[in-house]
């Protein structure tokens, strides 16, 4: 059995810090945990960057190296290797937010399908991702899952929608890397769930290449999936999913009472919490069809896998069981989980700068309304510094 005390042990945990980068993390995650420094902090930058005052060079010294694996590829190199000698392994992100051109689109294919190459020669890469609306306007997204009729022009735009997804999977099943597809907003989603199931049918013939995304602070996930896996047994395939909480509450809950439907998120943080747990149960109960992907900061969901695969006779290396975090976050759960032999990976986010501050601003605004979870990194920091002075 895992002890429910191994993610207390610090010196595991920032083993890759130095003492520098460590007082880096205190001080950021200090100033995270107060919201109007974070609110102050990203209007300031943005103002800088919308002005192109020189603060590249500071941002990326600060908050940018911390939740970030570099500008290119190849810069993320040293962080992927130095984790993977820890046992952690990397997703690589390219974070480049709210494009909206065909170009642009066929651009973040293109970088897909080379990151997806980039991960195929190396053990350290098991999984590629990208989001929906990085191969489409979110609008298409929208009227599709609407049910809205598209225009003569907008149908070529979904065609190449599709043709986007089925490159993207084809490359990810030819290079026998797994393919982690993001969950947007609620009403793009059902567009989205549509055709990543397209793309299992196809695809996840003899395993799990393809993922579909679930954000269990939508009261609807658990339910999603029990249809998803009648329909994976009827058309015999194979089940990905990453079970996370989810990214757009405000936005989604904003929505629902702007346009006067029920929010589709959980009425609180426990609802969340539970429907999180039961997902992620009723995927590793089922562990023979679906592969699941655990994305959680929370360290009561993380033992509570771990106790579960223990009951279940799944071996804690089993490849149908990743668990992941985010760069510059909970490494306390991440290496210690990967130290008692647990699948893991980061998700390391990259990209030019400028184009990756959307990125670092949600985060550090969703760290905000996290609070406990940033004092609890902050604590551990703290430990840490004073275990290294000792």
């Amino acid at each position: 059995m895992v002890e429910h005390t191994i993610f207390d042990n610090t010196k595991t945990a920032f083993a890759l810090k130095s003492d520098s980068e460590l007082e880096r993390a205190y001080f950021l995650f200090k100033m995270i945990s107060k919201e109007p420094l974070v609110k102050i902090g990203t209007a300031v930058t943005n103002f800088a960057l919308k002005a192109h005052l020189p603060v590249q060079g500071l941002i990326r010294a600060t908050v940018f190296d911390h939740f970030c694996g570099g500008v290119s590829e190849d810069d993320c190199l040293p962080v992927v290797d130095k984790m993977y000698a820890k046992k952690v392994c990397s997703v690589l992100d390219y974070s480049v937010e709210g494009k909206e051109e065909e170009a642009q689109f066929d651009a973040a294919l293109k970088k897909t399908i080379e990151l997806l190459e980039f991960a195929d020669q190396k053990d350290a890469m098991p999984f590629g991702v990208f989001k929906p609306t990085g191969f489409g306007r979110f609008l298409i997204w929208q009227k599709k899952t609407e049910g809205t009729a598209l225009t003569a022009a907008e149908e070529e735009e979904w065609k190449r929608i599709v043709q986007r997804f089925d490159k993207a999977c084809k490359k990810a099943y030819e290079c026998d890397v797994a393919l982690l597809i993001d969950a947007e907003e609620s009403w793009m989603q059902d567009a989205a769930d549509e055709l990543v199931s397209q793309m299992m049918r196809k695809y996840n013939k003899e395993k799990a290449i393809v993922y579909n995304t679930l954000q269990t602070y939508r009261h609807d996930r658990l339910e999603y999936v029990k249809k998803l896996h009648e329909e994976a047994r009827a058309y015999k395939f194979k089940i990905g999913v990453k079970v996370v909480r989810g990214a757009y509450m405000e936005k989604e809950n904003e929505r629902a009472l702007d346009k006067g439907y029920p929010t589709p998120i959980c009425s609180d943080k426990n609802h969340t919490d539970k429907n999180f747990n039961t997902t992620m149960m009723y995927c590793l109960e089922n562990i023979e069809d679906i592969s699941v992907f655990v994305g959680t900061h929370n360290e009561a969901s993380s033992y509570l896998a771990m106790d579960l695969m223990r009951e279940l006779g799944i071996v804690r290396d089993d490849p149908r069981v990743w668990f992941g975090q985010l760069y510059g976050m909970s490494d306390h759960i991440s290496f210690n989980q990967a130290e008692e032999g647990f699948n893991v990976a980061k998700y390391v986010p990259f990209g030019p700068v400028r184009d990756v501050m959307p990125y670092l601003i949600r985060r550090a605004e969703e760290n905000t309304s996290v609070a406990g979870q940033t004092s609890r990194e902050l604590n551990l920091i703290a430990q840490e510094r004073k275990r290294r002075k000792l």
